[in-house]
């Protein structure tokens, strides 16, 4: 009996097969994953298979397989030469997010190694590499050797992306955000777990954002996204946790790059926000859980008190200094430069603020310069929203409910606009929600 003869692999046989609603199998997603990082497939043709996933989802084996396929398309970081466990925290984005700038610290001053990369802002959302590089000098293009010793030294670097990590990841998501097809969960999914398994940590913490500021606006949607995330973490071999967090009104009240930073300093000093506050004592409780199994009460315990005694503070200053940057903006924040422009944005009317739309306040931050509409734009590190009001808050008619920052002038009139157009007011407040809305283990 003639042996069969394998039929030859179509792109366009992929795409007809998931636009008809069938799923694909392991070789098909690897076929076409290899063909768009070796330039064998023609972008158009892999915006439609990307909109037939959109339309015909994937299942979870199908999830796993694309993750896979990403992840072994480049390069991979060995963390071997880094003593202990170490674990990663990515967070899905939001406005306001400061979180790793104050977690991560929490984290390692409790022994947890932190050798993380991060990303840069784009749209309505911040990057912790743009917040970090307002702190002058400090530098987050570091590799290798360095970029280990500093975490054997310190117990924390946080770095950019870098390297050949992912490359087809690039490539999918820079088509998905022209093509619309962004806000899918099995390529969100795909999208950030392939790059936190590139990263090589031990452990990985999932900050899932859900609420007008975060890509994921139902709370069911995110539930479902953590829990697909977890269990492509898990099915790799890294012991992987989510926490769901509300990002319906920003985090904090500071919006922009040294505004944020100089916001996680307080918070590391005990004197941060509320909400910010907590939201970083469980991401760093958790992070300390993942790494040591401790009881997770106990690991709070050891976050707070982390901030308590000021071996947290510590922690960033030394990170800080590791990198190249003046540790002295850490210790003493009023030396960052201050926005030649400020206005104070007044309540149109008594009340309580019953909404706080988290995705116009980081519009408006773009307006000031404080955020990129494209990956070229240069950011403003001074420009930003101090918010002096929020949700729940009772406002008189004149009120300063916001503070704008801006090196431009003309750039005032349209934020006020925007910013104004994210408040809500009425004659009752509205009911509390809380900042952490769910646990996926």
């Amino acid at each position: 009996m003639l042996n069969e003869v394998e039929p030859i692999m179509r792109i366009t046989d992929i795409i007809r097969k998931k636009r008809d609603g069938f799923a694909l199998s392991k070789e098909e997603i690897e076929f076409f994953i290899n063909g768009c990082v070796n330039n064998e497939i023609a972008d158009y043709q892999t915006s439609a298979l990307l909109m037939a996933i959109y339309f015909n989802d994937m299942d979870e084996r199908e999830t796993v397989d694309l993750t896979m396929a990403m992840l072994n398309s480049g390069d991979k970081v060995d963390l071997s030469q880094i003593d202990g466990v170490k674990v990663d925290k990515h967070s899905t984005g939001g406005v306001g997010d400061k979180t790793t700038l104050v977690a991560a610290p929490i984290a390692a001053a409790c022994g947890v190694k932190i050798a993380k990369m991060s990303g840069r802002g784009l749209g309505h959302t911040g990057g912790t590499v743009d917040k970090l590089e307002s702190i002058p000098n400090l530098r987050t293009d570091i590799n290798g050797k360095e970029f280990f010793d500093i975490v054997n030294r310190t117990g924390i670097c946080v770095t950019g992306q870098s390297g050949n990590l992912c490359p087809a990841d690039k490539i999918l998501y820079g088509l998905r955000d022209v093509t619309q097809t962004v806000d899918k969960i099995c390529l969100i999914a795909s999208s950030i777990m392939s790059k936190k398994l590139a990263c090589g940590s031990d452990r990985i913490l999932l900050d899932v954002k859900t609420g007008s500021g975060a890509f994921m606006k139902d709370f069911n949607d995110a539930k479902r996204l953590a829990e697909l995330m977890v269990k492509i973490g898990n099915s790799s071999g890294k012991k992987t946790k989510a926490l769901i967090t509300d990002m319906d009104i920003p985090l904090g009240n500071a919006i922009g790059n040294s505004l944020e930073v100089i916001e996680a300093v307080d918070t590391l000093c005990g004197n941060g926000p509320e909400d910010l506050e907590q939201v970083c004592v469980e991401l760093a409780a958790n992070m300390i859980f993942l790494a040591e199994g401790a009881d997770l009460e106990n690991c709070r315990s050891r976050a707070v008190q982390a901030i308590e005694n000021g071996s947290a503070l510590e922690k960033l200053a030394q990170m800080v200094e590791a990198q190249g940057g003046d540790k002295n903006y850490v210790y003493d924040t009023k030396r960052f430069k201050r926005a030649d422009f400020v206005r104070q944005v007044k309540s149109p009317a008594d009340g309580y603020i019953v909404k706080l739309d988290a995705e116009r306040c980081g519009t408006a931050s773009v307006h000031l310069g404080a955020g990129r509409e494209k990956k070229e734009d240069k950011i403003d590190f001074a420009a930003g929203i101090f918010l002096n009001r929020k949700t729940g808050d009772r406002v008189s008619k004149g009120d300063t409910i916001a503070t704008l920052y801006s090196e431009h002038k003309e750039y005032l009139d349209s934020a006020e606009k925007e910013l104004l157009s994210s408040f809500s007011f009425g004659d009752a407040p509205p009911k509390a929600k809380p900042h952490i809305l769910a646990s996926v283990e």
